[in-house]
């Protein structure tokens, strides 16, 4: 029996933060907007197009983005209403496709295989793009092709709130003509490697044996190979929303020792920022917990502008435990838990942070990840 040939839609919200800021404000549409920290240190989370007429792109630095723009406006970042907005996107799909994959704040792969005899998947995802604009205010672009990544490129070039149907059979002739850059997963420093190479298109990509992509890259080549040929096997993967992320430590003997409990809950909230970076979430509640010695446990929760940056992530533990800790009582447990979990990264998260605090983030994490999570961290967490 042959295997049925999959159709997957990739929905993707156009300029999504600017988009909300709009809503918020219609004084600000169709002017060129940044929105990020106020700082020349800062970076830029996200612009209109119209800012992007100036060659101004996300996680650029402040400064330049300014001199490259001086009249645009800068906003700073709103993730309570970001998460609100993609809330309502995720409700929206949810409620109209049989299985869906939430692949970012404001990223969605929706698996329509089989549709077809029913309704017709492009008039289908035509309908939902038109749902979510009409109940929510948002313009939203979707591509349609057999599968993820063919969909995804698709989608990038419907931008803005359009919609691009790749034909079976016809996936490697769209991608042929595209800038290798157009394919996820080739960064600027792949980008660079590939044009040295004479490669600039990715049908010459597609033309390089694998071998000798595999020489040159290892297994990444590989599978840069298979995605220049149009080959993705990767599943849609039901959405599940993550409720909370939490770790907690029982003393070997209770204590008092406030010094100690403060290093304790710095430990505890690097692995869970760690973890949350890792999943590329955010949390925008904090729990604390203590439990006395005579087991009594008491919880203070706050919540916070959406982040997974450990800095801010600690001052609000010590804010909490602060308030809560009763100084003539020895402690048995301490615990912590983040909840109201989103989808984010660095980039759309840290409106304030400079590029050099995102760097040192990122290459922290990748010696963590790569050497073992507590191969670096904070000395004040190792007393």
């Amino acid at each position: 029996m042959p295997t049925q040939v999959r159709t997957i839609a990739h929905y993707d919200l156009d300029a999504f933060f600017v988009n909300v800021e709009c809503l918020k404000n219609p004084k600000l549409k169709g002017k060129p907007l940044l929105v990020g920290g106020h700082s020349d240190r800062a970076v830029v989370a996200a612009c209109s197009y119209e800012a992007r007429k100036f060659g101004i792109r996300s996680a650029m630095p402040m400064r330049l983005a300014k001199r490259l723009c001086p009249q645009a406006t800068i906003i700073s970042g709103d993730m309570e209403s970001y998460s609100k907005y993609s809330h309502l996107v995720t409700d929206i799909i949810r409620n109209n496709v049989p299985q869906f994959e939430k692949a970012s704040i404001d990223e969605f792969y929706v698996d329509l295989t089989g549709m077809d005899k029913f309704f017709g998947c492009q008039k289908y995802s035509q309908e939902l793009r038109s749902k979510v604009l009409k109940e929510t205010g948002l313009p939203i672009s979707n591509g349609l092709s057999i599968n993820k990544l063919v969909s995804k490129v698709a989608t990038d070039e419907a931008k803005p709130n359009g919609q691009l149907q790749i034909p079976f059979g016809e996936e490697k002739s769209f991608l042929a003509p595209l800038a290798v850059e157009k394919l996820p997963m080739v960064g600027p420093k792949t980008t660079e490697l590939l044009n040295q190479m004479g490669v600039r298109t990715i049908k010459t990509l597609s033309e390089i044996p694998m071998e000798m992509m595999e020489n040159l890259m290892g297994k990444s080549g590989i599978e840069l190979w298979r995605r220049a040929n149009a080959i993705d096997d990767s599943p849609v993967v039901p959405y599940e929303e993550q409720k909370s992320v939490s770790t907690e430590t029982t003393f070997e003997s209770d204590t008092i020792d406030v010094r100690f409990m403060q290093s304790q809950l710095i430990k505890m909230t690097e692995k869970l920022g760690f973890e949350l970076r890792q999943q590329n979430k955010l949390t925008g509640c904090i729990t604390v917990k203590i439990r006395y010695a005579d087991f009594n446990t008491l919880t203070k929760q706050c919540s916070i502008m959406y982040t997974a940056l450990d800095s801010l992530l600690i001052q609000s533990v010590k804010d909490l435990f602060q308030k809560l800790y009763d100084r003539r009582l020895l402690v048995r447990l301490l615990g912590i838990r983040f909840t109201h979990l989103v989808p984010g990264n660095y980039q759309i998260s840290l409106f304030d942070d400079t590029n050099e605090q995102i760097r040192l983030y990122q290459e922290l994490d990748h010696l963590n990840f790569r050497f073992g999570r507590y191969l670096v961290m904070r000395a004040s967490g190792l007393l």
